[in-house]
């Protein structure tokens, strides 16, 4: 212990031992000894010499320290001691004071003891596992030695992490630490772990990645947030960066939305820090990579709805046109906005109506146009602004008629700036690169775009006053006669170029004027210098394209004179060797790489990258051209129109096969929908068909229990025409039919209460029957029976009135026969009998105040069911049947009256032998009361008799009601 206490404080007894000794005693002593407080102070001492023993330590202490690592578990303080020492010898982070060489030794000897470290990939899943370990002090030193080593060797490393279970996974929680010492460093970490290996980054994103770290974002503050922010920004452009999976995974998990709040600026913009203008150029640098060009155009495409949807592109457009901004960071939103919308047609329309802030309001692409063609302006930020015009024509036929629209005599607005005067403006002015730039933009205003081509050669410009006007196209060739610099002839020769290719009709503008052929073969033919030879080769390009594009409208300059005039002036292969010089320039590979024009210096700015494409696609056409005789361009041109003739029949028949598609397709939809509402009819009939079975079993069921009224009704009526009985008991039988008549009113009044059971059962009923094609037919049935109810109360009603009037009458004259007669026994059992009759006469006359009330209640159910018969609809089958059963009915009816009649035409006869009788007894009293009974049979002959009538016209309402 003396011996580590000497060791550390420095104190020395005798001669000082050199470091590799002192390591070596060390080393001996981490390895033999037995106590672990021993070994943790000799690690301990490792520590604090390995900065200083870099070599020594390495070389004699990685085997010992590894293997504490293994054994020493169990201790988090021997462990931190050391990973600490490991990571000072295998981290290559030296003071800044070292000259070049010596950081040179220094990353050399990380590398190799990086390379001892890995030889077992044991030893990498070993840290993995310590990485499990919350202390914090085993933690946050095996997160800086992973770090390290992935620094120094980071494939070989990735590889041991990825083939390790949950290697990744483990990682990943060092974002969820509530420390954020060592969150931050884990961040460090994951951002050397994911570059440039595609299978991590798709691992680290589906591990909650982009969540995690967008509320990493917000929690530091977004933009104002300090180191830790721009790392989390760091590490998610490593996890995008042409990566398809992550951005498709980060578009659809909705991440682009949660980016618009980092970009919200106030209105004073001063006093940025630089800390604050990194992460926002990261932030922009995250957007451009989701819609970066290289990209697949439907994932571009689908971004670049998402940021217009969510609001992104409007806000990158407010920063656009905000004051204040720094100037970096104002040149990299141009770069971002170009790129949302370039080729997005609704994104290219929102960024055509924004307009500045100025007064009067002008639109966003004047004011940038105004910096492109200032020659004061950031060269980096002309270039942007030449970026964001190139973007905003890409593809968008609309915004490249609305900027040549700018040029046309009849649009011209002499009180405003327009896009088209700018571009003039800068064509034509005395800095070369303004020349450059609005060169290119005319260019892109006509890219792939015949009409725009045709419609520019309207343009007319006033050189000076007092001399005409002359043409766009002639002033663009004066200026290249005149020798201007490069870089003005090779924009104009881009331009001419662009303008003339696939345009005949500019061709001919081009070869009218009869100084453009002699300017261009001498240029050509010329030996001129290096700087000159891209010159003539766009020179031979433009010729070249004169005679691939010729219609031989004018006879000096057709493809046969043309062709002749470069053997006998040129020669064919010093005209190929000219045009051939294009594409072997350096810039012309440098341009030909991306579309944003990226240059070192304004020098160099000579080739843009639209253009290469036109030069790959016409080099190879023009060559052809030129060496081809006029007898090969015969049979070509026979073989194109052939072509043309094949193509049209072919386009023919596609547009034949596309309406057969639709077709098609329109019958398979009528077809598909036919079978859904078949399935709806077949389920719908199901329905009806199961209803219509439950309404028959329940019109069964009524027509059973009416059939059984009525036999008890015929039964009752059968019983009442026993009224001829013997003479001799004439008279008690005539007593005898009143208290008949009283029995059939209780059984109407009985049936009258299964009526109204019945319309209760029907009312609950009512819903399902009115859905239902049979639930008329029971309506209807109902109704009836109402109807007959409703004529026997009545036919009762009259019974009673006419028995009450009798009644009176044989008071009347019962009084008058007591005056005139003398009372005997007879008299007085009469008596009783009309109290008896008297007392039954005002029991049937509160019963029928019973039955009016019951009929007022029958009535206004009958109204409620007669609105709800209105919407049955499907019952003619059913009612058909009820009317012919209705029609027997009334026949046997008729003849149940007729033999009626009958017995009462009997009876009559015997009521007039009965009165004969009378008289000769001379029984005044019982003569009354024969006179009574015989007028209450009569009255029973009328009302059945009336009902003949009523029966008739319940007949005609049933016709009707069909």
């Amino acid at each position: 212990m003396n011996f580590f206490r000497g060791v550390i404080s420095g104190q020395a007894a005798g001669p000082q031992p050199s470091g590799a000794e002192t390591i070596q005693k060390l080393c001996d002593r981490v390895a033999s000894s037995t106590l672990l407080e021993d070994r943790r102070d000799a690690v301990r001492a490792l520590k604090s010499l390995s900065k200083k023993y870099r070599m020594e330590v390495g070389t004699q202490a990685m085997d010992h320290l590894i293997n504490i690592l293994q054994t020493d578990r169990s201790d988090s303080e021997i462990l931190g001691y050391a990973l600490d020492t490991l990571y000072n010898v295998i981290c290559n982070d030296e003071e800044e004071e070292q000259d070049e060489n010596a950081q040179k030794q220094a990353d050399d000897l990380g590398l190799q003891f990086t390379d001892t470290f890995v030889q077992d990939p044991e030893h990498v899943t070993l840290l993995l596992t310590l990485l499990e370990e919350f202390d914090f002090h085993v933690r946050w030193p095996g997160v800086k030695l992973l770090t390290a080593l992935l620094k120094n060797q980071g494939p070989q490393i990735q590889g041991i992490i990825l083939v390790s279970p949950m290697g990744v996974s483990r990682l990943m929680d060092l974002l969820a630490d509530s420390r954020e010492v060592i969150r931050n460093d884990g961040l460090l970490l994951l951002q050397q772990l994911t570059k440039g290996n595609a299978a991590i980054q798709k691992i680290v994103a589906f591990e909650n990645a982009f969540e995690r770290l967008l509320d990493i974002i917000t929690e530091e503050g977004s933009s104002d947030g300090g180191i830790v922010v721009e790392d989390c920004l760091l590490l998610l452009l490593n996890l995008l960066k042409n990566n398809s999976s992550n951005q498709n995974f980060f578009k659809e998990g909705s991440y682009i939305q949660r980016m618009k709040p980092w970009f919200e600026v106030g209105d004073d913009n001063s006093g940025w820090s630089a800390q604050k203008v990194t992460n926002l150029h990261l932030m922009l640098q995250l957007v451009r990579v989701m819609v970066s060009p290289v990209n697949s155009p439907g994932a571009t495409a689908s971004c670049q709805k998402s940021m217009f949807q969510c609001g992104l592109l409007q806000q990158l457009c407010t920063i656009l046109m905000a004051t204040g901004v720094p100037a970096d960071i104002l040149t990299e939103t141009i770069n971002t906005v170009s790129e949302v919308i370039r080729g997005s047609q609704v994104n290219q329309d929102y960024f055509a109506s924004v307009n500045a802030p100025s007064n009067p309001p002008r639109p966003a692409i004047v004011v940038l146009l105004m910096s492109m063609v200032n020659e004061r302006q950031p060269f980096v930020l002309r270039c942007a602004v030449l970026y964001c015009f190139q973007c905003f024509l890409y593809k968008n036929q609309k915004g490249q008629g609305e900027i040549v629209a700018t040029l046309l005599p009849s649009t011209i607005d002499a009180n405003s700036i327009s896009a088209g005067q700018l571009l003039c403006g800068g064509l034509f002015s005395a800095d070369s690169l303004s020349n450059w730039c609005a060169a290119v933009a005319l260019a892109h205003a006509l890219q792939d775009n015949l009409t725009q081509k045709e419609q520019l050669l309207r343009v007319q410009l006033a050189t000076s006053l007092g001399k005409p006007p002359v043409s766009l196209l002639q002033q663009c060739t004066n200026i290249l006669s005149q020798g201007s610099k490069v870089q003005t002839r090779v924009g104009l020769l881009m331009l001419l170029c662009t303008w003339i290719s696939n345009c005949p009709i500019a061709v001919t503008h081009f070869l009218h004027n009869q100084e453009n052929v002699p300017f261009l073969t001498a240029q050509i033919s010329e030996n001129l210098g290096e700087d000159e030879r891209l010159v003539q080769g766009l020179c031979a390009l433009l010729l070249g394209i004169c005679i691939y594009y010729n219609d031989n409208s004018l006879e000096n300059y057709t493809k046969e004179k043309l062709k002749q005039l470069i053997e006998k002036r040129i020669g064919k292969e010093n005209f190929v060797e000219k045009l051939c010089f294009i594409t072997k320039h350096e810039l012309y590979s440098r341009a030909a790489q991306k579309p944003q024009p990226v240059f070192p210096s304004p020098e160099q700015m000579l080739f843009d990258h639209e253009f290469t494409k036109l030069v790959k696609e016409l080099e190879g056409v023009i060559t052809k051209a030129v060496h081809k005789s006029s007898e090969e361009e015969k049979k070509e041109e026979e073989v194109k129109k052939t072509l043309e003739q094949h193509d049209n029949i072919v386009t023919q028949y596609k547009e034949l096969i596309r309406e057969q598609d639709a077709q098609l397709q329109e019958l398979k939809e009528q077809v598909t929908s036919m079978t859904s509402q078949n399935e709806q009819l077949q389920a719908t009939i199901t329905q009806q068909q199961s209803q219509i079975q439950q309404h028959k079993d329940q019109y069964n069921i009524l027509k059973l229990k009416l059939a059984k009224e009525n036999q008890g009704q015929s039964n009752s009526q059968g019983d009442g025409s026993q009224v001829n009985g013997l003479q001799t008991e004439e008279l008690t039988q005539l007593r005898e039919e009143v208290e008949e008549l009283r029995k059939q009113h209780s059984l109407l009044q009985t049936q009258l209460g299964d009526k109204d059971a019945l319309i209760s059962s029907l009312k609950s009923g009512a819903a399902q029957t009115a859905e239902g094609p049979a639930g008329g037919s029971d309506n209807t049935e109902l109704l009836q029976e109402l109807e007959a109810l409703r004529s026997q109360v009545q036919s009762q009603s009259t019974e009673i009135g006419q028995l009450k009037m009798e009644r009176q009458d044989l008071l009347r004259r019962a009084e008058v026969g007591s005056s005139d007669t003398l009372p005997s026994s007879d008299s007085s059992l009469d008596a009783a009998k009309m109290a008896e009759l008297e007392s039954r006469l005002g029991a049937q006359t509160s019963e029928m105040e019973r039955l009016k009330a019951e009929v007022k209640n029958l009535s206004e159910s009958r109204a409620e069911l007669e609105k709800r018969l209105d919407s049955t609809t499907s019952t003619v089958a059913i009612l058909q049947t009820e009317k012919e059963k209705l029609q027997t009915d009334v026949q046997e009816s008729k003849k149940e009256q007729d033999d009626l009649l009958m017995l009462l035409a009997d009876q009559d006869q015997k009521i007039t032998s009965l009165k004969k009788r009378l008289k000769e007894l001379g029984e005044t009293v019982e003569k009354l009361l024969a006179f009574s009974k015989i007028t209450s049979i009569k009255c029973i002959v009328f009302i059945f008799t009336a009902n003949l009538p009523r029966l008739s016209k319940h007949k005609e309402e049933i016709r009707s009601a069909q």
